[in-house]
């Protein structure tokens, strides 16, 4: 854990609206869906800053400046994530903000963080977060057309070429639906059925039914739980036995736990390295840091960590780097992300700049099927 966050550990002032805090505290915003249906997001988001914040504070802050952590829970909710990123800004002055957890809430408060000019790192994937980019805005979780495209290219490998899709009709799922699309077509695949499941849906056997009469070589799912689950459970129930793919908003135990392991057994999935660190070479530039963060979280919290909070560590990493490397301001730290190369954190190796504000490419994934109860990596 020490040289886990001893990168985190290196500043000396920063500023926020012209006020310089080079003592005392630092405050630091975050933005978690820490309730209701997306809170297998927040919950371990929000558990890895303060596992953080803990760490550098017990050692005396950064070179003695303690760090704040102001946390709200948006409970998935976009309108309630506008009002708590303006209460961040206005009341609580942070100087940047980690989160939020998904798309649709990140989407919500992009417009208030660019006119406050308040970097902000978010923890949800859909690709229009970035895309285009905008200044003062950064995501984490790899796009999703590299997830898609790993599992495109994957299915090339399987001959797979006829598939259908199964998408949620969430911010999340649209924009993979958008992704798988394109992709396809681009590639040479052919969409011989294409179905749409509502976030609170309990039920997707309509769908699987046509999908089923399709007759397609694999069905590619995308969303996250528990929608997913349910369709992994109904596949199962309709003795459909082509192979079923899922996306990375599904790397979690949480979604074997929901589908049942015995349902879940062979699912396919492009999901980050935390998920088989173990299985890596030692040569792979991730492994140590995701064992240290593993080991870190399952002392802090008695569970192993997930992908979703290695996302909240790689904003965290972000925003403290910048610090490290000299920058005080918004600007500044918003700058020094943007031209962030080869910074090693638990979703991949990213390599930032002035057009791309992800970072990341398709060896943050690997291709990994359920065996058991657990993932192994796909051949």
């Amino acid at each position: 854990m020490k040289k886990l966050i001893a990168v985190m550990v290196g500043c000396v002032t920063m500023m926020h609206a012209g006020l310089a805090l080079a003592a005392g505290t630092v405050r630091i915003g975050a933005l978690f869906s820490v309730t209701g249906p997306a809170s297998f997001l927040g919950e371990p988001e929000k558990n890895t800053l303060e596992m953080l914040v803990k760490e550098i504070n017990g050692k005396g802050g950064i070179k003695g400046t303690k760090i704040e952590l102001v946390v709200y829970d948006t409970q998935g909710d976009s309108t309630k994530a506008k009002q708590l990123v303006n209460k961040l800004i206005k009341n609580d002055k942070v100087v940047a903000i980690v989160g939020p957890s998904t798309t649709g809430d990140t989407m919500a408060i992009i417009e208030d963080v660019e006119k406050a000019g308040i970097p902000l790192v978010s923890c949800a994937a859909g690709i229009k977060i970035t895309e285009p980019v905008k200044k003062w805005v950064f995501k984490t979780p790899a796009n999703d057309h590299v997830a898609a495209e790993k599992i495109f290219n994957y299915m090339a490998a399987k001959k797979q070429k006829n598939i259908a899709l199964l998408t949620v009709s969430d911010a999340f799922g649209s924009s993979g639906r958008e992704q798988l699309k394109t992709l396809a077509k681009q590639k040479g695949f052919a969409i011989v059925a294409d179905e749409v499941y509502g976030p609170k849906d309990t039920d997707m056997t309509p769908q699987l039914t046509k999908i089923k009469g399709a007759k397609p070589d694999a069905i590619i799912c995308w969303g996250t739980n528990p929608g997913p689950a349910v369709v992994t459970r109904n596949v199962k129930q309709l003795g459909i036995k082509i192979p079923l793919y899922q996306s990375h908003g599904v790397a979690s135990k949480k979604y074997i736990e929901l589908a049942g392991a015995d349902n879940a057994e062979g699912v396919l999935l492009p999901a980050g390295k935390l998920a088989i660190y173990d299985k890596l070479k030692h040569s792979d530039p991730q492994q140590k840091v995701l064992r240290e963060y593993d080991n870190a979280y399952r002392k802090a919290y008695n569970v192993e960590a997930s992908t979703f909070g290695g996302y909240a560590y790689d904003a965290f990493l972000m925003i403290t780097e910048a610090i490290r490397k000299g920058a005080t301001t918004p600007e500044q730290i918003r700058a020094s992300i943007e031209q962030g190369k080869k910074l090693v954190g638990i979703s991949g190796v990213f390599n930032m700049s002035h057009t791309d504000h992800n970072g990341l490419d398709l060896s943050a994934f690997e291709m990994v099927r359920i065996t058991k109860g657990d993932w192994e990596l796909a051949k």
